[in-house]
């Protein structure tokens, strides 16, 4: 293998870049997908170059520092006609956006570089979690980024664990995620498939 095939590889350290790798097989041109947690707008950038000109990204977040770091990445990549950011909670999904939807993402916790009182919680994301299942289209997905190790992580984890389990097997297929070389409390992944 030569050194400029082994850069093409993306290096699977930590659930975010495994999310990545599983929004290019899941996100298809055409498609309308949710940015739950925009953050500093790096997975909502993704998703804006994947849906094409054709599709449509929703994106929620409610910190006015994080929708303007999305805008800017967007604006600079020329991507932001395809995407709308709204500040508002994730809770708030059904409110703004209609269905279905292929791919919900939400990467939990704080926002890196921002302020780290600012954390996503535990009943807002469950009522969020189940907003998106309702959103999906049949084979659509949902990704949860859980972060366990923070102030207020580990409440976060047991409740979207709590969801997960009492999810129907014949109405979905949940997988768990994470690098079983770390410690505990790194972060892992959660990925929710609405039956067909």
């Amino acid at each position: 293998m030569t050194n400029s095939s082994r850069s093409t590889i993306a290096e699977l350290r930590g659930p975010v870049p495994l999310s990545h790798q599983l929004l290019r097989t899941f996100v298809r041109d055409g498609d309308t997908v949710v940015d739950a947690t925009c953050g500093n707008g790096h997975d909502t950038l993704l998703l804006a170059g994947l849906v094409g000109d054709r599709g449509h990204v929703w994106g929620f977040d409610i910190q006015l520092q994080a929708v303007n770091e999305t805008w800017r990445r967007l604006a600079e990549a020329e991507l932001s006609d395809r995407v709308t950011l709204l500040q508002v909670g994730h809770e708030e999904l059904a409110r703004h956006v209609t269905g279905p939807v292929q791919v919900v993402l939400f990467n939990l916790g704080y926002c890196p570089g921002g302020d780290r009182s600012i954390i996503t919680r535990p009943a807002t994301t469950v009522i969020a979690l189940e907003q998106a299942l309702d959103l999906l289209a049949p084979g659509g997905t949902v990704m949860v980024t859980v972060y366990p190790g923070h102030d207020g992580g580990a409440q976060e984890q047991a409740g979207v664990e709590n969801w997960v389990a009492q999810l129907e097997p014949h109405n979905c297929h949940s997988w768990r995620m994470g690098q079983t070389n770390v410690s505990a409390a790194a972060p892992y992944l959660f990925l929710v498939q609405k039956a067909l």
